[in-house]
């Protein structure tokens, strides 16, 4: 999977040093769930900018001008769209109503090939599933708590979305992956896990904070320049069905004897970060294709769970 971070400095109590020194450090915590490609997204002198390559945290600089005080970061595991096409990173550059956003993406989408021809959006070079957010925005035309809900009803897969706007507000759009974010007197941070913000914060020797944040599915958060908090809804979509029929031998026809194939499960494991060596440990102890794809949304849990097999073999 991939990871997201970044931070709101709402009380623009932070230097430009202390905040680069945070981002870099979020990143290159975030490294532990994606090396293929780095990008961030904030606003200055009136434009969006987005800085974005195809290398791991720890070999690009992350260096924002003073003044800037809400940044939106991501870090990619690649599962669809080459990550040496920098077009095919994140964060993605979007328009509505002649405002640019920014928007980034933790997950997988199964449907993104589907809803390009039912909502007829135009063809482009960006070849990662998570771009069908961004046109679906656009055709929108705008983006608040309706456009955002409607994006969410209509993609399938697992994700978390995080949108910058022009008035550096980001959005967080939570699906069944996690997220947490971190509020401080004056400023939050915030990243895919809360493992990966209490490893930045004792880097950073950072106090505890006053409060720590955890979206539950289905919820849509804005925290704005100054650190208000309004809050919206979706309705999560059950994607499951439609992902075992996509990839799961479970549906095919049990009369049929024939010998079963495990190579879409190792495929769809692998996008999630998990290798073939682990799925196959888990099946040799005896769990079924459906308790494995159920792990999958835990990927800590499976890793510790497949390494003391592994260990025990």
């Amino acid at each position: 999977m991939c990871s997201l971070f970044g931070l709101i400095d709402f009380k623009e109590c932070l230097s430009t040093h202390t905040k680069n020194k945070i981002l870099n450090t979020l990143a290159r915590e975030c490294q532990v769930r994606g090396t293929d490609a780095t990008g961030i997204a904030y606003n200055f002198n009136d434009r969006l900018r987005i800085y974005k390559r195809p290398i791991p945290a720890r070999k690009m600089k992350i260096h924002i001008p003073h003044g800037v005080n809400a940044v939106m970061g991501h870090t990619r595991m690649t599962t669809q769209g080459n990550a040496q096409f920098n077009q095919n990173n994140h964060p993605f550059l979007g328009k509505v109503d002649g405002n640019c956003f920014a928007l980034a993406h933790n997950g997988v989408l199964w449907n993104d090939k589907e809803l390009r021809t039912e909502e007829n959006l135009p063809l482009t070079s960006v070849e990662t599933d998570s771009y069908v957010a961004v046109q679906l925005l656009e055709k929108n035309k705008t983006l608040d708590f309706d456009s955002l809900k409607f994006m969410a009803e209509a993609v399938e897969g697992s994700f978390v979305f995080t949108v910058l706007d022009r008035d550096d507000s980001i959005w967080f759009v939570v699906g069944d992956n996690p997220l947490c974010v971190m509020l401080y007197d004056g400023f939050l941070i915030y990243a895919s896990t809360q493992e990966i913000l209490c490893k930045s914060i004792k880097k950073l020797r950072l106090k505890a904070p006053t409060d720590i944040l955890e979206p539950k599915e289905g919820e849509i958060l804005r925290i704005d320049r100054a650190g208000r908090i309004t809050t919206g809804g979706f309705a999560p979509r059950t994607s499951y069905e439609h992902w075992w029929r996509r990839y799961s031998p479970y549906y095919r026809d049990c009369c049929i004897d024939t010998p079963v194939n495990y190579d879409d499960l190792f495929s769809v494991a692998k996008a999630f970060g998990v290798s073939t060596e682990e799925v196959q440990a888990l099946l040799d102890y005896g769990c079924s294709e459906e308790e494995i794809e159920e792990m999958l949304y835990d990927p800590t849990l499976l890793h510790e769970m497949t390494c003391e097999l592994l260990y025990a073999y």
